[in-house]
């Protein structure tokens, strides 16, 4: 069985290949061109989650000989969902929680997804989506700053480290931005830990490399955490 798994983000867009349950090949691209990895090939299934694109769109470019999922409010999942505004609810969200309800059966899960926002989603051990938080990203925070004030200059991140006490204002915005947003995860682990046993913390997105080394305790990093999610959702529907 093969099939292909869509992620469609707000500045970028990743896909899988599964042979059965392996993901096999992954691969990332913009816009909606789909890349000739997934066009040079027929698959058995395929699902596509948007939270930007038309997911119709790009899921009429696949040939597929069975069924296309669009992840959508109405789609049955493998999980509870408890959220109270399905709706409204990130396809790439719940897609993360049900990767990590798959990858950690009965284990209490706080998801952190570091891509253009930086989102935080629980799942318990009992497969309950409780859901979680939305902040913006540190591409985001550094282009607010800019953007909103007269005199704040556009600061690039070019490296991971970054000052404590910043001495120059742009030392200080990266230490606002960073040592803050470090700050921002940590205390969030803390939280869910006093709430939640046995609390696992999965970490996925582009930033997570810049995270991964600093936040307090085990962190499990799966950069395809979102797509196998998605492939677990298709499996639940096919």
């Amino acid at each position: 069985m093969r099939s292909a798994a869509i992620d469609i983000g707000n500045t970028g867009s990743k896909y899988g290949i599964f042979e059965n349950d392996a993901l096999v090949k992954q691969g990332y691209f913009e816009g909606q061109e789909l890349p000739q990895e997934l066009l040079n090939q027929t698959f058995d299934n395929a699902i596509v989650a948007s939270v930007a694109a038309d997911a119709q769109s790009i899921a009429a470019g696949l040939s597929v000989t069975g069924s296309v999922i669009e992840l959508s409010a109405q789609t049955a999942l493998p999980v509870f969902n408890k959220y109270k505004t399905p709706q409204t609810l990130g396809a790439d969200r719940i897609a993360a929680a049900v990767g990590a309800n798959y990858l950690f059966p009965g284990h209490n899960c706080l998801v952190f997804d570091a891509g253009t926002c930086i989102t935080h989603d629980f799942i318990d051990k009992d497969g309950n989506y409780l859901g979680g938080g939305i902040s913006p990203g540190l591409s985001m925070k550094f282009k607010a700053l800019h953007t909103f004030t007269k005199r704040l200059p556009l600061v690039e991140r070019t490296q991971n480290d970054y000052p404590l006490t910043g001495q120059t204002t742009q030392e200080s915005i990266l230490s606002g931005v960073l040592a803050g947003s470090v700050a921002e995860l940590n205390g969030f682990m803390q939280a869910y830990s006093e709430k939640a046993k046995d609390l696992t913390v999965i970490l996925c997105g582009g930033d997570a490399g810049f995270f991964e080394s600093k936040l307090k305790g085990r962190i499990f990093v799966i950069p395809e955490l979102v797509l196998i999610g998605l492939h677990r959702i298709l499996a639940h529907n096919v």
